[in-house]
């Protein structure tokens, strides 16, 4: 057993033996080094640490004086790391999709319509350690479509997976995109950069009509569009080149709406203007940059550069230009590029829950939030470090020691998953039919 030297369990008045019954009792992990990323800055590092979870949520979180409730389950998790799950705020696991041909500009499209909940990359991207993302529709339009929250549960249906707001509504973001993606040779596309920000900006101009009207008749992606002005929703924007990120500030500046950048990879070049608006980014550092001339100038010190000039920085996948489950390796090259130890983990966690507006519930380990942590058996940072287990609302949904649960962090693509062959089969087989 991988964990049998390092994790034990024992009980204190019930003995708790499965996920399903440990929400019945408390579970207390005693004896870790625990990086709770609460506070201003720093990971709020506690050696020798407790952390209590209870029906899905943090109970406490302490040194070792921190009291055990009575009945509790006790983990002996001495020697090991407890950290909060991983806020992934760009990604596109389950066989998402978003906007079709018809159009350049498409806010009524929904991610979470196309999501197969059932898909191996979901479980995949948990034995990764991400419990959140923001799974996102393509970049091969100017807006393509409403992006979902998703919440790594066990969930049975796209409902069950979701980050509710108070009135019980889904909440996500909505793409946006520049640059070279959405460019083609589509009458209904743009064909030039600045015709691309023309579009935009005409679209915005008919949403504030609309949406200062009495919205009659109906129009569910001006809707979407009236969110986004009012700063209820979100934008995620794909931009790669400098000056792709200025049009991105001009038009946030322009109309208001609340802008989170996505990619950056020349972001680095224009760090003060974009800590001079206060717009966040959400980063991708690529080791070996390909595919597209945008990403040439692609770089390991862009976090570092975004950090020092204090613009607010996540780290996200783009699952699956960076794999889910590579996310420490990631936060890692950003260390290496310059960018601060405490920064590159809050990056991981409580900098992407922020920027997804999701803090008060996940992305830090404190009482009340949900019970979504990580246990590791070394530095995170470490190359030489597993991840042993991840827990999604207090429930175990990822166990290193569980040969179907290490298929999904060390197999090939698809692996678990008896669906992903048909889904290969079926994707390949409508290319046939659009290339006819």
């Amino acid at each position: 057993m991988i964990k049998a030297a390092l994790y034990a369990s024992i009980s204190l008045g019930v003995c708790v033996a499965s996920p399903a019954t440990a929400q019945e009792s408390p579970i207390a992990f005693t004896g870790a080094t625990i990086h709770t990323m609460n506070g201003s800055s720093g990971t709020g590092t506690i050696e020798g640490g407790i952390l209590i979870v209870h029906e899905g949520r943090i109970v406490a979180v302490g040194g070792p004086d921190t009291a055990i409730p009575g009945g509790a389950e006790v983990r002996d998790a001495t020697g090991l790391v407890i950290m909060p799950g991983i806020v992934d705020t760009h990604s596109h696991i389950g066989q998402v999709s978003g906007a079709d041909q018809s159009a350049a500009i498409q806010p009524d499209v929904r991610a979470l319509d196309s999501i197969n909940v059932r898909d191996s990359s979901i479980p995949r991207a948990r034995s990764g350690g991400v419990t959140t993302a923001n799974i996102m529709p393509g970049s091969g339009w100017l807006m393509s479509g409403q992006t979902f929250y998703m919440h790594l549960t066990d969930g049975n249906s796209i409902e069950a997976m979701a980050h509710l707001s108070a009135d019980g509504s889904i909440l996500g973001g909505m793409k946006m995109a520049n640059g070279t993606n959405p460019i083609r040779d589509n009458p209904a596309f743009p064909s030039t950069r600045a015709r691309s920000a023309a579009m935009v900006r005409s679209h915005f101009v008919a949403a504030q009509e609309y949406c200062g009207g009495d919205r009659r008749p109906r129009d569910i992606g001006m809707d979407a569009m009236c969110e986004v002005l009012e700063g209820d929703r979100l934008v995620h924007f794909h931009t790669h080149r400098s000056d792709d990120i200025m049009t991105a500030l001009r038009l946030r500046e322009e109309f208001g709406f609340d802008m989170l950048i996505q990619h950056g990879i020349e972001s680095g070049r224009v760090a003060s203007e974009i800590a001079a608006a206060g717009v966040p980014v959400s980063a991708i550092l690529v080791d070996s940059p390909g595919g597209k001339l945008e990403a040439m100038e692609a770089s390991l010190e862009t976090a570092a550069t975004l950090e020092a000039a204090g613009v607010f920085l996540s780290l996200h996948s783009d699952d699956n230009i960076i794999d889910s489950r590579m996310m420490f390796r990631h936060a890692g090259m950003a260390v290496r590029g310059g960018m601060s130890r405490d920064g590159a983990l809050r990056a991981l966690t409580i900098n992407g829950a922020v920027q997804l507006g999701l803090e008060d519930r996940v992305g830090s380990l404190e009482p009340g939030k949900y019970a979504d942590f990580l246990l590791l058996d070394g530095d995170p940072l470490s190359v030489y470090t597993d991840l042993l287990e991840t827990w999604v609302l207090g429930e175990l949904l990822f166990d290193r020691d569980d040969p179907d649960d290490l298929l999904q962090a060390t197999g090939g693509h698809g692996a678990g998953n008896p669906q992903a062959t048909t889904h290969v089969l079926e994707r390949e087989a409508h290319m046939l039919e659009g290339a006819r």
